[in-house]
């Protein structure tokens, strides 16, 4: 859809969209996308809780990892191939099938890819080794990397250009409600056995209830108006739009403003090779080199932290119930978030949660006091969820609708691929230098986000969608 009057129909939906006051029609939508992403992170936080039982269990030695026994001569016995096999699927499903959600639609792919991991968890539940188990695990991954680029890229189109940071912090705050959950039940029942069954198999099981969901999300999510204008579908998006207008009119009883004057997204293909284009080249590869550094320092902690607290010298019962303290403190970093996501730029609150994951990061390293422990990683968790929220809204602003889908799940594919690999060594630094080698390891992926972010980042605030790709 390139010709001029779709282009300037297609921008009268976005101006629609952007001139809508705050109401909680539009929340709702977010609150139900984002209920669905609390099945998501669910399932991909579980990778650091479960893992320790499972190493109890002697999933991870030579014999059980068949195929995957080469790790052990490479002083990677452990949870990293577990670790491994979560990001690579990720990677696969982020950056070769995320452009699913530009090719058939946001609604239907975020139907497709909960479906997709939830039934996936029951397969991996009751495996018996652990190639098994990484086996399963990476097809799990690849339905999570498709979820996530869905989710951020629908979020972006729906809500208005003043609201995108506290619609992004608020998503987290729901999403990252269930690292605490996770985290209870490892606690709870991670050292036990249930019904004949060790725990961690039912903690991964209690993850396939997105699956029983899907039906309910399905009825309650509309698709993106932005998306369906992209492709000639104008009418549908009419609707749409003209649905949550009266909605929002009925809510507030209050005339709605004029739309803004229309701003049309620059012309292109939806291709591939439209992300190296002169006009997007430089956001491809300043997000490729930010997202491989990036989920070092949020993976490197939130998916280690049971062992890191067991490297330094804290029993399993104990980690995991320090561990669940620590996580309470996953939802609170973007409700706190809400008050400041949209009063300044989205790439200088990436770089000042990138410093304080850095900071809090080398003296938890060096804490031995609990209380000390705690509450450094508390911080480092309130750090971690800051960035994280702002990067997933700026992400999804730097391209246009007709390629959201597949830039976000390329350039964030090198954080599940950097992830992996990152698994692996921070399983043998861990192994081999103790705790604050790792830490010393993130500080400097730390550096790399705040170099190019910092450096390279162009700004969006207040910015509708269609400006954003026109900006150079």
């Amino acid at each position: 859809m390139d010709n001029a009057a779709d282009r300037v129909a297609q921008a009268g939906i976005g101006a629609r969209l952007d001139r809508l006051p705050r109401a909680w029609h539009l929340w709702r939508v977010v609150i139900v996308l984002s209920l669905g992403g609390a099945f998501e992170f669910y399932d991909l936080f579980f990778t650091g809780y479960v893992a320790p039982g499972m190493v109890k269990a002697g999933m991870f030695g030579p014999e059980s990892l068949g195929p995957l026994r080469f790790l052990v001569s490479l002083g990677l016995q452990g949870i990293g191939s577990f670790v491994f096999a979560t990001f690579a699927g990720l990677f696969v499903g982020a950056m070769l099938l995320g452009s699913a959600a530009d090719r058939f639609g946001r609604r239907t792919v975020f139907i497709a890819a909960l479906l997709w991991y939830s039934l996936a968890n029951l397969g991996l539940a009751f495996q018996g080794s652990g190639f098994g188990i990484d086996l399963w695990r990476f097809i799990s991954g690849i339905g999570l990397g498709i979820e996530l680029v869905t989710i951020d890229t629908y979020i972006a189109e729906l809500i208005p250009a003043r609201d995108r940071g506290r619609a992004f912090a608020l998503s987290a705050f729901i999403t990252f409600s269930a690292v605490p959950l996770i985290a209870l039940l490892a606690w709870l029942l991670v050292p036990e056995q249930i019904f004949g069954l060790d725990g961690w198999r039912i903690v991964v099981l209690i993850g396939s209830a997105g699956a029983l969901a899907a039906y309910y999300f399905q009825r309650a999510v509309p698709e993106s108006p932005r998306w369906l204008a992209r492709h000639g579908r104008l009418g549908e998006a009419d609707q749409i739009v003209t649905r949550i207008e009266a909605a929002i009119i009925r809510e507030t009883r209050l005339s709605l403003p004029l739309p803004a004057a229309i701003v049309e997204e620059n012309s292109g293909k939806s291709g591939f090779a439209e992300i190296w284009s002169s006009a997007y080249r430089g956001r491809t590869i300043m997000l490729s080199v930010f997202h491989f550094f990036q989920t070092i320092g949020f993976y490197g902690f939130a998916a280690w932290v049971p062992s890191l607290l067991i490297a330094k010298g804290i029993l399993i019962t104990k980690s995991l119930e320090y561990s669940f303290i620590i996580a309470i403190a996953n939802p609170i970093g973007p409700l706190l978030g809400m008050l400041v996501a949209d009063r300044f730029e989205r790439k200088w609150q990436i770089c000042a949660a990138a410093i304080g994951i850095a900071v809090f990061g080398l003296l938890f390293s060096a804490a031995l006091d609990p209380v000390a422990l705690i509450g450094l990683g508390v911080l480092v968790t309130l750090s971690n969820n800051w960035m994280s929220f702002a990067f997933h809204n700026y992400q999804a602003e730097l391209f246009p609708t007709r390629i959201r889908a597949r830039a976000v799940g390329f350039v964030y594919g090198w954080s599940r691929l950097s992830a992996a690999f990152a698994g692996l060594a921070i399983d043998y630094l861990l192994q081999a230098s103790g705790v604050v080698s790792v830490f010393l390891f993130i500080g400097f992926a730390m550096l790399m986000v705040v170099v190019s972010i910092g450096g390279f980042g162009p700004k969006t605030r207040e910015l509708g969608l269609e400006a954003i790709s026109r900006k150079r």
